[in-house]
């Protein structure tokens, strides 16, 4: 009876990533809630090419994460949408429980900078790929 208890409350609380991505189709800067991969196909419809966010949101379904995923226009390059995304972020008590951010596709240190303090208030992780890692390690702006 308690594993029953214990298991309805996990999965009640089961953590949300919030996924910034590209998308073939759905409202732009907007956060949408998806549980299932029926949800993400029929909102989002397919990738396109070069773009990390489905294959992403893809993967944290699978993981049985909650999914809020934000669409962009450009991965990595729309920088007034992420910083958007950002702005909505800073409220704490409208995204609870958000374990992670994931930025697929960007390097700009702007964007990943900015990201730092949000994932901080938080208590998040950033999800990035190599990729993106060595792009942002590597090409630091020198002040």
């Amino acid at each position: 009876m308690i594993k029953k208890i214990i298991y309805c409350i996990m999965s009640y609380m089961r953590p949300k990533i919030f996924l910034f991505g590209e998308a073939e189709k759905g409202d732009f800067c907007i956060p949408h809630l998806c549980r299932s991969l029926p949800q993400l196909a029929e909102t989002f419809g397919n990738p396109p090419e070069e773009s990390l966010g489905i294959l992403y949101a893809v993967q944290a379904l699978m993981y049985e994460r909650e999914l809020i995923f934000f669409r962009v226009k450009e991965e990595g390059f729309s920088i007034p949408d992420y910083m958007r995304g950002l702005r909505l972020l800073q409220n704490k008590d409208a995204f609870k429980e958000l374990a992670a951010i994931c930025l697929p596709g960007v390097g700009d240190a702007e964007i990943i900078e900015a990201t730092g303090p949000v994932c901080s208030m938080h208590h998040s992780i950033l999800i990035t790929s190599e990729k993106d890692l060595y792009d942002y390690l590597t090409h630091i702006r020198v002040k």
